[in-house]
């Protein structure tokens, strides 16, 4: 027997009997894995063309680039999700050819996807262990009290409060991405890849990610790690390699590479959308009123207004509220009492279907859970929030006026894609985003809630989303922006409004607003206890 790194007890892989800790032991310059001209095309788009790329046992390898640069394709085909077209790709000097997720997984490999992979009718701990779950004596039957204590001992190794008894479908999706690197961990992996592993975490959830990276690390573990967030690279990574356009562009030493040159080889362009926002300064009509709203124990006596042609933050921490707002302002959730007034009337939203008529536009946090139909093409997605404007006489869809559209928002936000009719399943996160913002700016609401509106979207596309934003709120548009990403908060809000457990706690102006500032007000619970 072993024991996890996480301290759960369990029988030896074949990897850890044979292979040292080089990174700690006598260094082999073998790869643990090495990649050669490597590529892969799905019908009408070419993901990956010649790719090379190299993993050192005991190193973070940061992949890079855009969305639609082929990383996620890259990983998943080392994860054995994808077949390679062509290529070679060795483990340990050894040619691997994985034909199934399986397959890599016997060879101790483990992911952790961008788009979560979990079952959202179990429990936490059934996904963690689905699969290879404990059974009792005879072996007929799971033995739930040790499913469960395992699952709590690498949460708790995590220092995550999460009960692994709850069901995933009701976690938040924060809650549930812990769920994820849990279950990745679970496996006690030689070769650990994370695909955007903190794209719904907080600052102290990353720190201690990291931590978790760092003792894997020092095993001997190798982790290729994806991120769009230019600031985890000085952190954690080892080394850097860029890919743009599913081509291999570098491989840079991270330490000796400064963050605007791994920009520049990731865009291929300089990007001059650096400056705060400093805000449309409208002064003019409340567009939306909320007043002393309560909706469930995440949302309690929360007062706010929205003026035209202003974005307002909402900050704070997981579990504050922010999205469970926005959810009940547009009737996505069950509202206990309190009033909201749109454009200085009172409204009566209980559906999704009322708010929508009210002109205010929801774009959520899951974009593939709440925002879009992937089993559908582009241009469907695009027109759905607006669909009888695309109807003659009620019945027979306009082909041509859809089409149009469609070709409209696709030039206008850059989204890659190979035609409006291509299915937004095989499209990457980030442009997936970009169609659900698409789809609610056809429908030309005059409020928005824009809900972590760049999770999972890289530098360069961030840079178009907030151009976008700031275009919105110049002709008028009234925007809430919820982020996790504090500059991000700091850079776009005219005024910020910062949350904790389910109360709003403070409110800033641009010209006050801190990093600092923010934190203090997200974790001020003394003013809970008071109210």
């Amino acid at each position: 027997m072993a024991v996890h790194a996480l301290g759960v007890r369990r029988p030896l892989l074949p990897w850890v009997e044979t292979t040292p800790c080089r990174y700690c032991q006598t260094r082999t310059m073998i790869p643990l894995i090495s990649v050669t001209g490597l590529c892969k095309s799905f019908p009408g788009v070419r993901a990956l063309h010649d790719i090379q790329f190299e993993l050192m046992a005991g190193e973070v390898h940061a992949l890079m680039g855009e969305n639609g640069a082929g990383k996620s394709t890259l990983m998943k085909i080392l994860a054995g999700v994808y077949t390679r077209d062509t290529g070679e790709i060795l483990c340990e000097g050894k040619p691997v050819d994985f034909q199934s997720p399986r397959d890599a997984q016997a060879m101790g490999f483990g992911i952790i996807h961008q788009e979560l992979q979990l079952m959202n009718h179990l429990t936490v701990a059934q996904n963690i262990f689905i699969g290879r779950e404990p059974r009792g004596r005879l072996g007929l039957f799971l033995d739930e009290d040790k499913l469960n204590a395992q699952a709590r001992d690498i949460l708790a190794h995590m220092h995550v409060r999460i009960d692994p008894r709850a069901i995933v479908g009701e976690l938040t999706v924060a809650s549930q991405q812990m769920v994820e690197i849990a279950k990745a961990l679970s496996f006690d992996s030689r070769v650990l890849i994370m695909d955007e592993p903190t794209s719904a975490l907080n600052d102290a959830e990353i720190a201690e990610l990291f931590r978790i990276i760092r003792q894997l690390r020092d095993r001997g573990v190798g982790i290729i790690y994806i991120s769009h967030k230019m600031d985890e690279l000085k952190q954690i990574a080892d080394r850097v390699t860029v890919l743009r356009d599913g081509e291999y562009v570098a491989t840079v030493t991270a330490k000796d590479t400064s963050v605007e040159a791994v920009i520049g080889m990731m865009v291929g362009r300089t990007l001059t959308d650096v400056t705060p926002f400093q805000g449309a300064k409208n002064t003019g009509e409340i567009a939306l009123e909320v007043r002393h709203l309560t909706a469930g124990p995440l949302v309690r006596d929360v007062s706010f207004t929205l003026r035209k042609g202003e974005i307002l933050g909402f900050a704070g921490l997981m579990g504050a509220g922010r999205t469970e707002v926005a959810r009940a302002v547009f009737g996505a959730d069950p509202v206990e009492s309190g009033e909201i007034l749109v454009k200085g009337a009172k409204a009566v939203i209980r559906t999704p279907g009322d708010a929508v008529a009210r002109g205010i536009g929801y774009l959520s946090e899951d974009r593939k859970r709440f925002g879009l139909a992937t089993g559908m093409d582009v241009e469907s997605n695009i027109v759905m929030s607006n669909l009888p404007k695309f109807l003659s006489f009620n019945f027979f869809l306009r082909r041509a006026q859809i089409r149009k559209t469609a070709s409209h928002f696709i030039n206008l936000l850059a989204i890659r894609t190979p035609s409006a009719t291509q299915q937004v399943r095989l499209l990457s996160g980030g442009n997936q985003q970009k169609i659900v913002i698409a789809k609610w700016l056809e429908r030309d609401c005059d409020v928005l809630f824009f809900d972590e509106p760049t999770r999972g979207i890289d530098v360069g596309a961030k840079s178009e989303i907030y151009k976008l934003l700031r275009a919105l709120a110049t002709e008028g548009k009234a925007i809430v922006m919820i982020s996790s990403e504090l500059p991000e908060i700091l850079r776009m809000s005219d005024r910020i409004v910062v949350m904790c457990e389910g109360r709003i706690t403070g409110e800033l102006s641009a010209s006050e607003a801190s990093q600092e500032r923010i934190m203090h007000l997200a974790t001020r619970r003394e003013s809970l206890e008071a109210a």
